[in-house]
């Protein structure tokens, strides 16, 4: 199954419904599917060719899903940037996977055209006019493109999309997947998840880069819409679900928290509510217990990893009504193998924990342009490793216990440690670094730096901080740091970060050790 192919038999069996929904402002399927096409004729008019890379650094808005399917339509890979993220992560993407052609939003023309300078032969293209960079805008020369589908040849192994996440080392991975793979994440979703039809509306408001923008093709296809948010404002988010009559929302626990402690989640009219799928990092038991005081059993949660998006388990809402299953994250998706392995690579038995493995048509093709990584992630049959460490019960149920590496989620967005204590070596006061994850009741985990100065040297926590925030995105930067005077060590001189995490989490429930 080819990608490409659901976005035309969406188009023709639902022409005349709404697709997409943003702000005041609407397209029916008909309309995102002819702005793709002219979209797609444009880029191809650019010299964007059958497996060219095409970079978006584009906000939520009206035009994130035409964009998208006119990537696909042009036989384009999509490398999508996170705004948040700086403009050295960024170029480095763009240089690494070969982007000679980047689309982006007015509102981040000024960023666009630092790249520009940062990104030999870096050509812009904007949606929609911008004040003081010059730059093609896309949306005026598509009015004069053809409307009709380029229909170039497309086969299962073409890359489609081009997704950075972080290495276990901190340094940036670039994820392939393919017509076929994309597809099977549509129908992974469909399958466990979510079962739109006419009358669903899924609300947007988490970056469409990610993981909500996993949800667009599974309800393009069914004929329901997408009502896509800006951002994420507590304060106005279920005023939105009642303006879009949302039928399902998609939140990481962070979100949750946040509506849950401003008092709006028990105001809130969600009647039209059916699922609040959650995932992307761990819940905590007290925003779980209370979210489902509040909404019932709406909730759905799922596992899985940018190499295996979206679920590789699934906690579906009668699961979460049971309280033997607390703590677990959920069971094997119907499209999914998992097993745990232990040190030798060998099978373990139910209750024994290993690292988990998962086999399944929605995973990654491999990263791009690093054929040893892919090799030490991908066996020879197609098992992909987590890295996460984890244990399933007799009934088949999965509980992550830690990762093999010290990945911190904090807020949904997924921080390395080495990345930031590199960040904070650069600084000349700094002789030593090493960052951990604290508790944090709104974004569950907090990024934390233990710092050993330099003799002589001086240097306090708030300059230290701006020094990462010079080199990192925002969410990277440290919420805390603590200048000590030496960073505990393992006999072979390996800082141990578990000796400094365990006792920031000692007094938190359900934290594994």
């Amino acid at each position: 199954m080819l990608t490409v192919d659901l976005v035309r038999r969406g188009a023709r069996r639902f022409a005349d419904r709404t697709a997409v929904l943003s702000g005041d402002a609407s397209l029916t399927f008909r309309e995102v599917d002819e702005t793709a096409n002219r979209m797609a004729n444009v880029l191809i008019g650019l010299g964007v060719a059958r497996g060219d890379r095409v970079g978006l650094l584009v906000d939520n808005g009206l035009w994130s899903v035409p964009i998208d399917f006119a990537c696909l339509k042009a036989g384009a890979a999509r490398v999508p940037l996170n705004a948040r993220l700086s403009a050295d992560e960024q170029a480095r993407m763009l240089a690494a996977t070969g982007v000679r052609l980047l689309v982006h939003g007015a509102a981040l023309a000024d960023r666009a055209a630092e790249l520009a300078e940062r990104v030999d032969g870096l050509r812009l293209v904007s949606l929609g006019q911008t004040a003081d960079v010059e730059t093609l805008d896309l949306l005026d020369e598509m009015a004069e493109a053809s409307p009709a589908d380029p229909r170039l040849p497309a086969e299962p192994a073409d890359p489609v999309l081009i997704l950075y996440t972080s290495g276990t080392t901190g340094s940036l991975k670039a994820v392939v997947h393919t017509q076929a793979s994309y597809a099977a994440i549509c129908a992974n979703i469909l399958a466990n998840l979510v079962s739109p039809g006419r009358d669903s509306v899924m609300l947007h408001a988490a970056s469409l880069i990610h993981a909500s923008g996993t949800f667009v093709l599974p309800y393009w296809i069914r004929g329901g819409a997408a009502a896509v948010l800006p951002g994420f404002d507590p304060g106005s988010y279920l005023d939105s679900l009642t303006r879009y009559r949302a039928t399902e929302i998609n939140l990481v626990p962070t979100m949750l928290g946040m509506l849950l402690s401003s008092g709006a989640a028990e105001r809130a009219d969600v009647s039209s509510l059916r699922t609040a799928v959650y995932g992307a990092s761990p819940m905590p038991g007290p925003v779980l217990a209370q979210a489902l005081d509040v909404w019932g059993p709406r909730l759905v949660q799922y596992y899985g990893q940018t190499e295996a998006p979206l679920a590789i388990t699934v906690l579906d809402a009668t699961d979460h009504t049971d309280p033997a299953l607390a703590g677990t994250c959920g069971h094997p998706s119907v499209d999914a193998e998992v097993r745990i392995v232990g040190t030798d690579g060998g099978a373990l038995p139910a209750g024994e924990i290993g690292e988990l493995q998962v086999r399944a048509p929605f995973g990654m093709a491999g990263y791009h342009e690093a054929p040893g990584l892919t090799a030490e992630t991908i066996d020879a049959d197609g098992w992909i490793a987590t890295r996460d460490l984890a244990r399933l019960d007799d009934r088949g149920y999965l509980t992550l216990v830690d990762r093999t590496s010290d990945m911190i989620i904090t807020g949904g967005y997924n921080v390395y440690p080495r990345e930031v204590e590199e960040a904070l070596m650069a600084h000349p006061a700094v002789s030593g670094a090493a960052v951990v994850a604290a508790p944090d009741p709104t974004w569950v985990e907090a990024v934390t730096a233990f710092v050993t100065l330099r003799p002589g040297a001086s240097a306090g926590p708030d300059e230290l901080r701006e020094a990462v925030r010079g080199a990192l995105a925002g969410y990277k930067v440290p919420k805390a740091v603590h200048v000590v005077d030496q960073l505990p060590l393992s006999p072979v001189g390996k800082i141990l970060r578990r000796a400094l995490r365990e006792p920031l989490w000692a007094d938190t429930p359900g934290r594994a050790s």
